[in-house]
């Protein structure tokens, strides 16, 4: 008797299809704990398909108390972006007590949608428990013309749970003269604390609607950027130290609202969207973490 032979898998769950429900799926778990001498560990890492991290790194000088700071990870996709049909899932928990600081090693590019217009999906989920503070510090976002997708990132914070992060992005390739002239990106944020909702956020980044061009909207602009910090003690006080420290201009504001401290900038550079980030986190820093940033060693790469 001949033995028949296994199914070849579906379509779908292979993802190798040219129609309008093609899926090609990543996803990267990670879980960091705090040991009994206070230095955080990357306790768990779980992957599928092309989502990996490099091992952790310890370049912050220890405190007094022999604590050697941040548990510094970098997310690697090696892709380099995302295409009409990708899905890619981020999870991120930090146990009582961690401290850890998560980057990556290059921009995220959305590539321009297929003739189908296929989207792609992003979604990122931070947990961050008791007396654990998490750093989401990701280079740029650039979206070409025509891409189509939806990012979601949501923020699950536990008791005095602290997190700093920022979002830039930047609609087109502005070095090239390639604006963003076509496609949608739908982008959702949501920050709770005990299951409470502090910042939910969403907006549809369309060309062709006119919030795009209005100045009540986008007003034309190419580069936008959000930095939040929660967990703050003294909000009004590091509002005012932001004031002090950051570059006098009409592009950024800064303003703080249920607990959530919110720098926003909107303009057209994408350098100087990244400068006053990395500035305004440095300010922070300090005040969230009680020590000086470290800059990853990446970003000089």
């Amino acid at each position: 008797m001949t033995a028949i032979p296994p199914a070849l898998p579906s379509p779908t769950e292979s993802g190798h299809r040219f129609d309008d429900e093609r899926r090609w799926a990543a996803k990267l778990a990670l879980d960091f704990d705090a040991r009994a001498d206070g230095r955080t560990r990357l306790l768990k890492a779980r992957h599928r398909g092309p989502l990996r991290v490099q091992r952790p790194f310890y370049p912050e000088v220890p405190d007094q108390a022999g604590r050697s700071g941040a548990c510094h990870v970098y997310l690697l996709h090696p892709p380099g972006g995302l295409v009409s049909g990708d899905e890619l899932a981020i999870e991120a928990t930090l146990l009582s007590g961690a401290h850890a600081l998560l980057t990556t090693p290059a921009a995220n590019k959305l590539y321009r949608a297929d003739s189908r217009g296929v989207r792609w999906h992003q979604r990122t989920r931070l947990c961050v428990a008791e007396d654990a503070l998490l750093e989401w510090l990701p280079q740029e976002t650039i979206a070409f013309d025509g891409s189509r997708g939806s990012q979601v990132t949501d923020i699950e914070l536990t008791g005095n749970a602290r997190c700093l992060g920022w979002e830039v992005l930047v609609l087109g390739r502005l070095a090239s003269e390639l604006p963003y002239v076509s496609g949608a990106i739908e982008q959702r944020f949501r920050l709770t604390r005990d299951g409470h909702p502090l910042w939910w956020e969403r907006q549809v980044l369309d060309p062709t609607h006119r919030r795009f061009r209005g100045a009540w909207g986008q007003g034309g602009t190419g580069v936008q950027a959000t930095l939040w910090a929660v967990g703050l003690d003294d909000e009004a006080g590091a509002i005012e130290a932001l004031r002090e420290a950051l570059p006098a201009s009409r592009e950024w504001a800064v303003t703080a609202r249920q607990g959530v401290l919110l720098l926003r900038y909107l303009g057209h550079e994408r350098n100087v969207a990244w400068s006053l980030c990395q500035r305004a986190w440095e300010v922070l820093r300090p005040r969230l973490a009680g020590r000086e940033a470290c800059v990853p060693r990446i970003w000089r790469t």
